[in-house]
Formats: structure tokens, sequence, C-alpha cells
């Protein structure tokens, strides 16, 4: 199960597993403290990149769509965290309708919905599909590739006309795997006595990618004081720049400036650490997903000798949503391979447990470019074997389990940061 990986790993990182290993026990402790005072988003997903020298997440996405590049091993895992998480809000769950995203023809996706709708089964859950598809009326029948099928049906608003559900189906919860870049469903605000998971404000409609990463730089600078270590390691600088607008070029000269001001940070910590890459940048919007509107910026030039298409390029994200902040995000190299192809993990949570993960695996893209591309295609993580656990007597760096618990350490982070980061946007904030 352990995939054939060639990572530079160097000095600082080699010292950075060192520490986290050998502080095992106060790591976990900590989280456990940290979840006492903290809810944890339903289920999660977190990018990391690891570059030899450093080890830091790059995007937290609260809508995961990629459970079925899991390894079917750890299916038992996530079905545990699943009633955990279930419990929390419905201790006696028995219904629970499942909205996912409108793209029907994407079928790795509607393989990953299948995926969820085992995983809430064998928790003991009834559980539907229901679309915010306006053109779907009836039930609909999808074909899968593996010969399954999945329904989609209509939502209808219940007798009490503050509740959602399907015909015949009254849930308790209402789990997203949508993150509602098109906007808020009015159907699903203000419902009486029903759990919308994750909350509405975790969608891109209103999420920020900044407000997220200013949650986890509050969570590595904690973290970082317990394990001593600098929370550079674990930790991409980061700017806000806005409102801009490319093809109007409005804001240009506050991205430049914003690119100079993050590159010259990054080149003090890579001269403080003798590193001999050249810095570089991720300038990408500040909500949305599926890789678009991103690029790959080394001199702050770049920013202001977009051609035309460039521009379109980075003006609009999934579903038609215009760019009008961006944030400006220290480039992470990813120098793990897998058979020559430049791979970043990714790790799967839900509740506060990592269940799984993958590579990221991308033939055509450099290490220093965004993997989540046309192209990309995934390699399940050796999460499965749950009998390796970390053994701190090891060499560093020689052992995967060891990685892979170092992974799950800074995933955890940004977990934790993406359940700050939801209370503070939380426009009910009562409810905490």
């Amino acid at each position: 199960m352990v995939p054939h990986l060639v990572t530079a790993l160097n000095g600082p990182l080699l010292d950075l597993e060192k520490k986290i290993l050998a502080a095992t026990p106060a790591i976990e402790r900590w989280f456990r403290l940290e979840w006492q005072e903290h809810t944890p988003p339903f289920y999660c997903s977190v990018d990391l990149r690891n570059a030899g020298f450093k080890l830091a997440p790059v995007d937290t996405n609260l809508f995961p769509g990629g459970f079925n590049n899991l390894s079917p091993e750890m299916l038992p895992l996530a079905v545990q965290a699943a009633m955990a998480a279930i419990e929390k809000y419905c201790p006696d769950a028995k219904n629970l309708l499942m909205i996912p995203e409108r793209h029907t023809r994407n079928t790795f996706y509607l393989q990953n919905v299948a995926r969820l709708m085992q995983i809430f089964r064998q928790t003991g859950l009834n559980i539907r599909l229901g679309t915010l598809d306006e053109t779907i009326k009836e039930p609909t029948p999808i074909n899968l590739p593996d010969g399954g099928t999945l329904t989609l049906e209509p939502l209808e608003i219940l007798a009490n006309g503050r509740r959602v559900g399907l015909k015949n189906f009254d849930p308790c919860t209402i789990l997203l795997n949508n993150d509602l870049s098109s906007g808020l469903p009015p159907i699903l605000e203000d419902l009486h006595e029903q759990n919308v998971l994750p909350p509405l404000h975790a969608g891109w409609a209103v999420r920020r990618k900044t407000n997220h990463f200013s949650a986890y730089d509050e969570v590595v600078k904690k973290f970082s004081k317990l394990i001593d270590v600098d929370p550079w390691m674990l930790n991409p600088y980061f700017a806000k720049v806005g409102p801009v607008d490319f093809q109007e070029r409005v804001g240009e000269d506050a991205l430049a400036t914003a690119v100079d001001a993050v590159l010259a940070k990054i080149r003090k910590k890579y001269k403080e650490y003798g590193i001999k890459e050249t810095p570089f940048v991720i300038v990408k919007a500040d909500s949305g997903t599926y890789g678009m509107g991103i690029m790959t910026v080394r001199d702050a030039s770049e920013v202001r000798d977009l051609n035309r298409k460039q521009r379109n390029k980075m003006a609009v994200v999934k579903d038609g949503l215009e760019v009008s902040n961006v944030i400006v995000q220290e480039g992470v190299y990813s120098f793990e391979h897998i058979n020559d192809a430049v791979a970043e993990p990714v790790v799967y949570m839900i509740d506060r447990y990592v269940v799984g993960g993958f590579y990221r695996v991308h033939a055509e893209r450099g290490a220093d470019e965004n993997l989540n591309a046309p192209g990309a295609h995934f390699v399940p993580l050796a999460f499965a074997q749950q009998h390796a656990l970390p053994d701190p007597h090891a060499r560093p760096g020689t052992t995967a389990p060891n990685r892979f618990y170092m992974y799950g350490v800074v995933a955890r982070l940004a977990l934790l940061a993406a359940s700050i980061e939801l209370e503070k946007t939380d426009p009910n904030p009562e409810v905490y």
C-alpha cells in the first residue's frame, strides 16, 4: 500500500519530524483540549505541500469531493468517525439528506457521492440524495461506471413550511456536498430543527481563504510554541488584495506590491535556512475551488504583464463567480514524486479524525505549480496500515508511518483553523 516515493527531506524538515514524534503525547493531549473548546467541521480535506524544508497546507476544503480516492481499507475508520460526527448533532438520527454538486456528468465526483452514501448507510442511517437542480422534477436515476446507480430527487418544503426533505422523507440532518459557489440556496435558510452540515456560511458564496489562513496563523503560533519550532516550517505567508478586476486591470499596482512584499519575506527565510530554490507565490481567487483562477508568480512584473487569455482565466472561477479579491500565498514546492511525477498529499478527515488520504499526482506539472488540474490522478495514501503506528525511534525520514503521522498532524492543524474560522464568521454566533 505504500506508494514508491522519492522525497528530498533535508535538515529543517528532518528536525521537524523528530520534534513532532518526540512530542506525540503532548500533541495529542493539546488537540484533545482544543476540541473541548471548538467543534470540528463535519468533514474536511487538506492539500499539503512537502518541500523537504517545509510542510504546509495550501488549501482546506470543507466540502471534500474525493472520498472515492481513499483506500477501501479505510472504510471502517470513516464509518466510526461519521457515527461520532452525526451523534453530536442528532443522537437519534434516522434520516440523512445529502445534497451533492449539480455536475452530474462528472463520474469521478459521482463515485465520491456513492462512497459517502456507503459510509453513512453503514452508520445505520437512511440516506437519500436531494438536488438543487431545479430542472429535476422527479426521481432521476444516474448510472455509475461500476454498474451502480444513484437516484437524485427534487427537494420539497415539508408540511410546516420550515423543513426541507424529499417525498415521504423528513431528515433531521442535511449534509451538503455542494460548495455553494453559485450562492446560498434560500430553500436551506431558516430551517426549523434541522441541521445543515457544513453550515451555509462555509460555502464559497461567503467563505474566504484569507479568513482561513488568518485562523491557521493563530493555531500554528500556539502549536509551534508547544513543540519549539519556527512556525514558518508549517505555515505559508500570505496577503489579501482587493478589489481587483483582471479584465479592467483594476488593483494591478496593489497586487504587484503584495507579490513583492510576500516574495521579500520568503527570500529572507530562504537565506536564513540556506535554501537555494527560487521563491515564488501563488495568486488565486480568495474564494472558490477546482483549481480555477490560480497562477504561479516569481516576480511582481508578471502580474502586470498578463495577456488577455491569462486575464480571462484569472477573472472567473467555478459557476461563473467573478474574482474580486485574491490571496497572494507563499508558494510551497512539492518535492515528492511518484514515478517521476510531482505529487502532493491530500488528507481527509471526518469530525476530528483522519480517515485517509491520497497523493494527487500530475506528470505534466512542475514542483512549483498547482496540481489540481486536468490530467491529475490519485494514488491512495498508506494510512490504511492502521497497525503501522509512528515509530519515535526510527531515523527521521525513513519510515512511511512517521511521515503520514506528520501529515495527519498538519492536516488537523488546518482542521482546527477551519473550526475557528467558522466560529468567527458565523452570522449567528450565539449557537457556539
